[in-house]
Parts: C-alpha cells; sequence; structure tokens
C-alpha cells in the first residue's frame, strides 16, 4: 500500500524527491502518513479536497484484496 501511495503521489507534485510515505499497523487499521513539500500541498490535496478523495479511494480499493481497513493522513 505504501509503494502505491508512493508512485501516486510522485506522479501528482512537482517535487517528486519529497514525496514520502511511512506505513503503521494500528489497532484501527493500517496507517498510512503521506507527506510532501508544503508548496506541494494544494495539488495533492486538489480543490475541495477532490485529489485527495480519489487517491483514498484508489489505496482503499486496492486494501480490499487484503482485507484490510486503510487510513491515509496527508502530513505538512
Amino acid at each position: 500500500m505504501k509503494d502505491l501511495l508512493e508512485f501516486i503521489a510522485k506522479n501528482i507534485v512537482d517535487k517528486p524527491e519529497e514525496v514520502s510515505a511511512t506505513q503503521t499497523e494500528t489497532e484501527r487499521g493500517t496507517l498510512l502518513e503521506l507527506k510532501v513539500a508544503p508548496e506541494d500541498m494544494g495539488k495533492i490535496i486538489g480543490k475541495q479536497g477532490r485529489i485527495a478523495k480519489a487517491v483514498r479511494a484508489v489505496i482503499k480499493a486496492a486494501a480490499i484484496h487484503s482485507n484490510k481497513k486503510v487510513i491515509i493522513e496527508i502530513i505538512q
């Protein structure tokens, strides 16, 4: 999941070298934290959060195959 999230994010932002994702297992499920450059926050969130919602939808669809619940947080 982490690799898929990084791949998607790197293709959206202007500074792909500053994209990083971490994956942590919690009692609620798998937590994915995405970090991007401050100037790329608008690109990864999108207007009214549309890009972020789309990224979350793709990751959650991929997580269905492994029967996991995935939580994605975008961190500055």
